[in-house]
């Protein structure tokens, strides 16, 4: 009887085990069958990891098929607002790319959350050069799976704009990024802001991509807040508030 599934008391609580039995016969010297031998082995480590085995399959399907339901979303959106063929490809290179990054820091967490202060450098890591200067300060914090993986794309996307059009465009530009946190699981404030200085004087976009859409209408849905994107003449100013019962992990 393999792999048998028994319900036992040992420690003092019932307990979902599992058994494998072997029985054999005894027998004398004329080859009667005078009893068993009954051969017990303990598959529960065994059992329990092939449980485990199929709840991580089936979690790695679903993220998989939300993954390439983004990167779908993604490059429709790309092609639909690029201008030409190489810009469309450029950009959605860049943007794949960063949700590789973000992927691989929620890898190392096993999904279940990520350091903001890890998302945005991923996110930051392609456009970090000796143009313009980059400010990063906040507290700790741990953010779900599914706002690091928004949060990357919007921070990379707010870096994008910045060095072709922002203050990463030129030497003495700045950009602070900074967030600030309250209790977790309360109504306390969380307030992402980023702000540039020194650039180039800003224009508002004459028309609205894929870039903007997300950072403030996704960002803002997401994040079950509020955003505020002023194109004000000395500098960009992004500033997404909301509580930390919509950031912080939920257990």
């Amino acid at each position: 009887i393999e792999d048998f599934p028994l319900t036992i008391d040992r420690y003092g609580h019932p307990e979902e085990v599992w058994f494998t039995f072997c029985y054999s016969p005894i027998r004398d010297e004329n080859g009667r069958v005078l009893g068993i031998i009954d051969t017990v082995m303990e598959t529960t480590g065994k059992m329990e990891a092939e449980r485990n085995g199929r709840l991580l399959n089936a979690e790695l399907a679903h993220r998989m098929k939300n993954t390439l339901a983004m990167i779908a979303a993604i490059a429709s959106q790309t092609f639909r607002s690029a201008e030409t063929l190489e810009e469309a490809q450029s950009i959605l290179s860049d943007r794949i790319a960063t949700l590789g990054e973000a992927h691989s820091i929620l890898t190392r967490s096993s999904w279940s959350s990520a350091p903001i202060r890890a998302v945005i450098d991923g996110a930051l890591a392609p456009h970090r050069s000796d143009i313009g200067t980059i400010h990063v300060e906040g507290p700790p914090l741990q953010l779900p799976a599914d706002l690091a993986m928004t949060m990357a794309l919007a921070a990379n996307e707010l870096a994008t704009n910045a060095v072709k059009y922002g203050a990463l465009s030129v030497e003495a530009g700045e950009v602070a990024i900074r967030w600030a946190v309250g209790r977790p699981q309360s109504e306390d404030a969380f307030r992402f802001e980023w702000i540039e200085s020194g650039g180039p004087a800003v224009v508002k976009p004459r028309r609205q991509g894929f870039g903007s859409r997300l950072v403030e209408r996704v960002m803002a849905q997401k994040f079950q807040g509020e955003v505020e994107l002023d194109y004000r003449p000395e500098g960009l100013r992004y500033v997404l508030t909301t509580t930390m019962a919509h950031v912080a992990p939920r257990e």
